[in-house]
């Protein structure tokens, strides 16, 4: 069968919905066209670009009815730029979005109709919430740049700022680059793989204000330190911290495996609500705060913990929600693969003077049902995995151990769906989800849910 369409063709269609990318769809004779820069009820003439089998791609070449949605995204590179992808839809349109979102999911993918999916939690203010900045670098026509990379691509936008990102971090990235610019220090280039300088890291504590600079290069030493640490510290009295990491490996992965710090501390402070935290360089933290603090309370609140029961944290990191249970909790036993976080884990615990937090590190689906062999057994087990969901080994322990609750924490409404599918069919009931806009102006969607253990 050929598609209705062709390539360059004009045609006129509605926009119906939009996919998890931010992307327009339009629907042609059946036929499915993804159109970037369009919104649900909006009509356009559209340039077909690219045509598959089953689906293509267009282009707006006119608006010619425009979403009461629609708004005018108030950052000059948006559109070119990849870091955001909703600037140009209302922010009370974002969030029904991601409620939509969710919910399609988990009908789609987990054949959950009928679950009570909530309006999604978001901000006051939808701007200026990134507490951390990962900034490649790269030269062009012999100019060192700095910036998030393009859409679908790996050419690098060059910018002074960022509307979504802290404004004291935005300020120490352009410093950097004032800095490495003066002292001529040679951009990494990925093509060639030759250069010094990879990306400028930038984190900052939201409640403390505390602030850590990561310099990473290919190289193991750093070219004119000196006059980093001076410039930087001399400038910006809140940086507590200068880390200098080694990645000479041809990868798109940020970081090396070797960091030393060169000036002050190892680690910088934040509090989320009552609890402190301590965070290296390569430590994983969440990049909203304020939003983490709603993920939190919401997560607590499902718990439903009176201090008496026993958690289990699978993929605790550096104990965030773990400790955030422990203040309510009988015994709360955290895990997690990488055994620096565990380290983190068990510092942060004793920080904050929390001696009912244990912490052990290897993967949720040996050490769970070791700890089940022990007699631990659970009253509530949490979950808060990465973008490609639990290990199906993980959803099977679970089972067996027979938890009252289940707190799922996701990243990703497709494999959250996927995982509630293979904990209802053993044995569990989704109670509630709740949405929670943690990355606003993005398409990005966090997930609380409670489950409870249907009786037998």
């Amino acid at each position: 069968m050929q598609p209705p369409v062709q390539k360059n063709q004009l045609i006129t269609a509605e926009i119906t919905d939009l996919t998890h990318e931010g992307a327009g769809v339009a629907k042609i004779e059946g036929y499915t066209l993804f159109v970037p820069d369009s919104l649900p009820g909006e009509k356009a003439k559209i340039r077909v670009v690219h045509t598959k089998k089953d689906y293509g791609y267009g282009r707006v070449e006119e608006l010619l009815e425009k979403s009461p949605d629609r708004v005018d995204p108030p950052c000059d590179i948006y559109g070119r730029c990849g870091g955001c992808q909703l600037q140009h839809l209302s922010y009370e349109g974002q969030l029904k979005y991601k409620q939509k979102q969710v919910k399609d999911a988990l009908e789609r993918i987990g054949g959950l109709s009928g679950v009570k999916v909530l309006p999604t939690l978001g901000m006051e203010y939808p701007w200026i919430y990134r507490n951390k900045a990962q900034v490649p670098v790269a030269a062009r026509d012999g100019e060192l740049i700095a910036g998030f990379y393009q859409k679908r691509s790996h050419q690098i936008i060059d910018m002074d700022h960022c509307l979504i990102t802290d404004e004291t971090v935005d300020e120490i990235i352009q410093e950097v680059k004032k800095i490495a610019k003066e002292t001529g220090i040679p951009p990494y280039d990925e093509t060639t793989h030759q250069g010094v300088l990879r990306h400028i890291v930038v984190r900052i504590g939201r409640e403390t204000g505390e602030v850590m600079v990561v310099l990473v290069t290919k190289t193991d030493d750093l070219p004119h330190r000196k006059t980093f640490i001076r410039g930087l510290t001399e400038k910006y009295p809140q940086i507590k911290a200068i880390a200098h990491n080694i990645n000479s490996k041809r990868t798109n992965v940020i970081f090396g495996e070797t960091t030393k710090t060169i000036w002050g501390r190892d680690v910088i402070y934040d509090r989320i609500g009552s609890v402190k935290f301590a965070i290296s360089a390569r430590s994983f933290y969440q990049v909203n705060p304020q939003q983490t603090r709603v993920l939190y309370e919401k997560a607590l609140e499902y718990a439903e913990l009176t201090g008496q029961e026993t958690v289990i944290d699978a993929y605790c990191g550096i104990g965030t929600i773990s400790l955030f249970l422990a203040q309510k909790a009988g015994k709360v036993y955290g895990v997690e693969v990488v055994p620096e976080a565990i380290e983190d884990a068990k510092a942060n615990a004793e920080l904050n003077g929390l001696d009912n937090a244990f912490f052990e590190a290897g993967k949720a689906e040996d050490v769970i049902p070791a700890w089940h062999e022990k007699g631990i057994k659970a009253d509530v087990i949490v979950v808060d995995p990465p973008r490609k969901g639990c290990d199906e080994a993980l959803l099977k322990t679970i089972i067996a151990m027979k938890p009252k609750r289940v707190v799922y924490v996701s990243c990703n409404p497709s494999t959250l769906a996927r995982d509630l599918r293979i904990l209802e069919d053993g044995g569990f009931q989704t109670i509630e989800v709740q949405p929670v806009d943690m990355f606003p102006q993005t398409t990005h969607v966090e997930t609380v849910v409670l489950m409870s253990k249907v009786k037998e």
